[in-house]
């Protein structure tokens, strides 16, 4: 059955292969378009360098007129993730629009990583350590990085 969601996915599945952004990947779980597997590698230069993080997203058919719900399933460290690997990121709620595709999606996921915003943290930890103590916070976003080598494969 080809809905407009389905369609929409399909032709964000074919952007995201044939012009991938950098450091991310993306693509739909085994004949399921509605439910895709992730990946964002942490940025160069940045504490999240050389992580491997996985997320999943699972569409509505109400998309692209609603966001997916994304999630990690990597264990993450940072304001805006909650402890279940949810993201609270403006654009996947409030600031939503039918312009955003897949990759827009996990681009601005990748570029959140190392510009949280904590005006509006979910993980109180993380963010009071981001403010007070960065050495500590980019020591704990190491092991992060470290867990996403094992734990996601």
């Amino acid at each position: 059955m080809s809905t407009p969601a389905r369609k929409r996915l399909m032709r964000d599945f074919k952007m995201l292969e044939q012009d991938p952004p950098a450091g991310i990947n993306g693509s739909p779980q085994d004949n399921n378009i509605m439910l895709w597997n992730a990946f964002i590698f942490g940025p160069d230069d940045s504490p999240w360098d050389g992580g491997t993080f996985k997320l999943s997203l699972q569409f509505s058919e109400d998309y692209p007129n609603k966001p997916p719900r994304v999630r990690f399933v990597s264990r993450m460290f940072h304001p805006n993730i909650y402890l279940d690997g949810r993201i609270c990121l403006d654009i996947l709620q409030n600031q939503w629009t039918p312009v955003y595709d897949c990759a827009a999606i996990l681009i601005s996921i990748q570029s959140l990583l190392c510009d949280p915003n904590t005006n509006s943290y979910v993980n109180s930890e993380a963010a009071l350590m981001y403010s007070e103590n960065k050495r500590e916070y980019n020591r704990r976003v190491r092991d992060a990085v470290e867990q996403s080598w094992t734990n996601d494969l």
